[in-house]
């Protein structure tokens, strides 16, 4: 059970309701009426608990589940334990998460976090001239400069700093230690803490006897619903703007480059590193500590590989790995061949003697 110091339970609901907010049928001798308290995983959940099965590694827990209902695929209904109730779902990870924020709608699109919301704390430093929507937080030790624009219902945590001239959406979650300048930022977008939107840009005219800075002129903007994870950072454009698309996922520890554009939908994992005017497509995976080159393009629903090097143009749908990256069957075949080889190596056979 979630501890309810930190995570806000908006249940009980029954599970016809909850079939009917995740897309999911009731299974076999299933009472509609039924309520459900709360979710849990396989191992942990209990009589009044709804949890799930996704992965078949976890068949065996599931079978001996003591949870009340469990959203499954259609294929592990007849290994469900007796008494189980049912909700059935082709994608039951997804319909766990619809199920997570239906039980859970605060943790899903990020709640205050000093415990007052819908205020503007007198401990806020907020520039006359600010805009601050209906329904607002903004959290103590928070600065909002001047001509700044919040919209209804976000909440800037605290410590967070807005630079003059910047734009938020309806919705969204600054959280503490944010910092944001030169950016205009869509509704529903989630910024964890310690995330830096908007500063310079990499941009220095390299030579002798010293290296000139090129003024980053651009903006960052970030459109609806993109989360963007803890102490990422998001650099301006250098003259156009860096463009984060609509429904981006950016893990922690990410570095967006000056000039970057993604398309909608992409996923970004921790420690990945894209360097500037690099474009990716709608839906890219970058799996975690890929690097990607600048000025080059990474198209739709391309997927690359962990600890991958990306120094040329992927073509679109693609599953890339490697360094340098290149497509996913011939770098697994080099693997496989490498391994090959050195097995066929006597392992007290001498080096070769360079000297």
């Amino acid at each position: 059970m979630a501890d309810s110091r930190f995570f806000a339970n908006n249940g009980p609901f029954a599970l016809g309701e909850i079939a009917t907010r995740v897309g999911a049928e009731l299974g076999p001798n299933t009472d509609a009426t039924r309520r459900i308290e709360d979710i849990s995983s396989l191992d942990a959940a209990g009589p009044a608990d709804l949890s799930f099965l996704d992965n078949p590694k976890y068949a065996d827990a599931f079978a001996a589940t003591a949870a009340g209902a469990c959203l499954v695929h259609p294929r592990f209904v007849a290994r469900a334990p007796a008494g189980l109730a049912l909700l059935v779902s082709r994608e039951p990870y997804r319909a766990y998460a619809l199920a997570s924020q239906l039980f859970y709608p605060e943790e899903a699109r990020g709640a205050d976090t000093y415990g007052e919301p819908a205020i503007v704390h007198p401990r806020a430093v907020v520039h006359p001239s600010a805009s601050i929507g209906a329904g607002a937080t903004v959290e103590p030790g928070a600065v909002i400069g001047a001509g700044v624009e919040i919209g209804s219902g976000t909440v800037v945590g605290a410590n967070a700093v807005v630079s003059k001239g910047c734009t938020i959406g309806r919705n969204c979650f600054v959280g503490p230690n944010v910092t944001i300048s030169h950016a205009h930022i869509g509704d529903r977008v989630m910024l964890h803490p310690g995330v830096a939107i908007g500063q310079d840009g990499f941009g220095f005219a390299m030579g002798f006897p010293r290296h000139e800075k090129v003024p980053q002129l651009g903006r960052v903007i970030i459109q609806d619903d993109v989360e963007i994870g803890a102490n990422t950072t998001v650099d301006r454009g250098a003259g156009p703007d860096t463009v984060i698309g609509e429904g981006t996922k950016i893990d922690n520890l990410v570095q967006i480059g000056h000039n970057v554009q993604t398309g909608r939908g992409c996923v970004i994992v921790s420690q990945t590193g894209v360097s500037g005017s690099a474009k990716l497509g709608d839906f890219v995976v970058l799996a975690a500590q890929v690097g990607v080159t600048g000025h080059l393009t990474i198209n739709s629903g391309v997927q690359v590989a962990a600890r991958s090097a990306v120094i040329h143009d992927v073509p679109a749908g693609q599953k890339y790995g490697g360094v340098p990256a290149r497509p996913i069957r011939e770098w697994q075949r080099e693997l496989v061949a490498i391994k090959n080889l050195s097995k066929r190596l006597k392992p007290d056979e001498p080096a070769d003697d360079a000297s």
